[in-house]
């Protein structure tokens, strides 16, 4: 199945605006989404960067959100943080090389048959691996950022 994910702040293929980026706030984005299936129990979103220089950079894993949940306001402590790229938890905002491309920001949403995927503080790579066969619905909003000189 196929969540329908947005935000209100950027529109999808669009630049996020720099109150989301390390040149702002570092403010986590509002996120909206619908069509969880009813057997949901939880949410997950991880956002990550595949353009980054070194491979993909995870900039937020979030994860035990409520099921009824429609979407997350800006700067949400809804949920358990996880590990991000920049070895904290929590949001870490858009900040590609000054001299790159513009870089694209997945955030992606799943819909799991779980109440909980552990502890706070587990990396993408371990809420990964704990939703494995959990993931009923999951869809994607992706915005773009590049920064100037």
């Amino acid at each position: 199945m196929s969540l329908h994910v947005s935000s209100p702040a950027f529109s999808n293929g669009s630049e996020i605006p720099r109150k989301y980026t390390c040149d702002g706030q570092n403010a986590a984005p509002p996120l909206e989404w619908s069509g969880a299936p009813g057997g949901a129990r939880s949410l997950a979103v991880i956002c990550d960067d595949p353009d980054a220089p070194s491979g993909t950079f995870t900039h937020w894993v979030l994860y035990d959100i409520p099921a009824s949940s429609d979407g997350l306001p800006e700067r949400s402590t809804a949920g358990s943080p996880g590990l991000n790229s920049f070895g904290k938890t929590g949001f870490g905002g858009p900040c590609p090389p000054k001299k790159d491309d513009a870089h694209h920001y997945h955030f992606h949403v799943y819909a799991l048959d779980l109440d909980s995927l552990g502890p706070a503080g587990l990396s993408k790579e371990a809420a990964l691996k704990a939703m494995r066969g959990h993931i009923l619905a999951e869809g994607e909003v992706v915005g773009t950022y590049k920064r100037t000189a």
